[in-house]
C-alpha cells in the first residue's frame, strides 16, 4: 500500500510517498479500516519537524483522523463489521498524550486501531496507545470506539475533517469557557480547521462572533460563515477595536491558539470575568505577559489537545442537531501530502485541508 512516511525530521521535503507494508490484525481487539480521506492538522507539522520533544520510531507516518471503509475485524469487535464507512476519532501522535484518549498517528492508504499497543507494535499507518473501549451505541467496556459511523450527509472527506478540530473546540468553548447564547467570543486569526471550526460552534449556540485576520479575503469568508465584526489586524489594533464595539466592556471568550506578540492584546481585549482559551501557539509559546488584567478582571485561562470520549459523544449530538456543514479548504490527492502541508505552513486555508485517498 502507499503511505506518506518521514525517515527524518525537517522540512516538506522530508515526506515521502511511498509504500509501506500492509496493516494486520494482531489482537482480538483491532479492527483496519480502508482509508478514503485523511485531514492535515498542525501536529502533523510539528512532528514533521521534531518540534514536539518526543523521540518517535522512523520511518514515521503521519496525521491526526480520517474517514474510510472497515476492511477487517478482530473476532472480539462487535460494534463494527467488515464493509461498514466509518470516522476515526480524532486521534493524534504520542507527542500530545492525553487522559481518556487513545493516541495514534496516520496519514496512508489503510489505517489500524489497536487495544493497548505500544508504539513499538505500529503496523503499517498506526501507532496507538491507551485503551480503546466502548462501543458508540453501546456499554463502556466494549472495543473500538475511535471508529464510529459516518454522520449522516457527511462526505468522506467531510468525515475526515471534522473529528480532531470540532471536539477540541468543544472541549475549549463548551466544557471550559462555558460559552452562552448572547455572549461575545473574540477568535484571533480566522482561517485555521480550528478558528473555522469555532467559528461555526459559536454561531449555532447563538453567541455573537468577532474574528481578526491579516487577509481581507479570510475575513469576508468569515462574514459568509456567520461573524458580526471582523478586524485585520495588520491594520488596526484588534483589542481597541473590540472596545469600541463592546462599548468599552471587552468580549466574553477570546479563543488564541497564535500567542506570541498577540497573547497580550488577547487578555486586554477579555471583559471582566471573561475567559481565554487555547490549544496552540503558532506564533510563540514564550508570549511576555503582564498579568495585572488577569487578576484584576479576575480572567480565567484554559489550556487543552483534544477532549475526552464523553466530550465526542456530546459533540456527535450536537453536530447532528445543528447540521453543521464541514468548512473544507481544499483536497489534495495523498501523492501531494507535502503541497498539502505546505499551503497549510503558510496560512493560505480557510477551513480543513483534506488528503483524498483513492479506492
Amino acid at each position: 500500500m502507499k503511505a506518506v512516511r518521514i525517515h527524518e525530521h525537517g522540512g516538506v521535503d522530508k515526506l515521502r510517498y511511498e509504500e509501506a507494508e500492509n496493516p494486520r490484525i494482531s489482537s482480538p481487539n483491532e479492527v483496519i479500516v480502508k482509508l478514503r480521506a485523511a485531514s492535515v492538522n498542525h501536529i502533523d507539522i510539528w512532528v514533521r519537524l521534531g518540534a514536539t520533544g518526543i523521540a518517535i520510531p522512523m520511518p514515521h507516518i503521519l496525521g491526526g483522523d480520517g474517514a474510510g471503509v472497515i476492511c477487517d475485524v478482530g473476532g472480539e469487535v462487535n460494534n463494527v463489521k467488515p464493509g461498514d464507512a466509518v470516522s476515526v476519532r480524532g486521534l493524534r501522535a504520542r507527542a500530545l498524550p492525553l487522559v481518556d484518549a487513545a493516541s495514534v498517528t496516520n496519514i496512508g492508504s489503510g489505517l489500524a486501531v489497536t487495544d493497548n499497543g505500544p508504539p513499538d507494535r505500529a503496523i503499517a499507518e498506526t501507532i496507538v496507545t491507551g485503551r480503546v473501549v466502548a462501543a458508540l451505541h453501546g456499554k463502556r467496556g466494549e472495543v473500538n470506539e475511535n471508529c464510529f459511523p459516518i454522520p449522516a450527509g457527511m462526505s468522506f472527506a467531510e468525515a475526515a475533517a471534522f473529528p480532531l478540530v470540532f471536539v477540541t473546540v468543544w472541549r475549549m468553548l463548551i466544557t471550559n469557557a462555558r460559552l452562552k447564547p448572547g455572549e461575545t467570543i473574540l477568535i484571533i486569526g480566522i482561517g485555521g480547521g480550528v478558528a473555522s471550526a469555532a467559528l461555526q460552534v459559536a454561531k449555532k449556540i447563538g453567541a455573537n462572533v468577532i474574528v481578526t485576520s491579516g487577509s481581507d479575503e479570510k475575513l469576508e469568508l468569515a462574514k459568509k460563515y456567520g461573524a458580526a465584526h471582523t478586524i485585520n489586524h495588520r491594520e488596526k489594533d484588534f483589542a481597541q477595536e473590540v472596545r469600541a464595539l463592546t462599548e468599552n466592556r471587552g468580549v466574553d471568550v477570546v479563543l488564541d491558539c497564535v500567542a506570541g506578540e498577540v497573547w497580550q492584546k488577547s487578555l486586554t481585549a477579555l471583559a471582566r470575568g471573561g475567559r481565554l482559551v487555547t490549544c496552540g501557539a503558532t506564533a510563540g509559546g514564550s508570549p511576555e505577559t503582564d498579568l495585572t488584567p488577569i487578576f484584576t478582571k479576575h480572567l480565567q485561562i484554559f489550556g487543552s489537545t483534544l477532549g475526552s470520549r464523553d466530550e465526542f459523544r456530546h459533540l456527535l449530538s450536537f453536530m447532528a442537531v445543528a447540521e453543521i456543514k464541514l468548512i473544507i479548504d481544499q483536497v489534495f490527492p495523498l501523492s501531494e501530502a507535502a503541497a498539502a502541508q505546505r499551503r497549510m505552513e503558510e496560512a493560505k486555508q480557510f477551513g480543513k485541508i483534506v488528503l483524498q485517498i483513492s479506492d
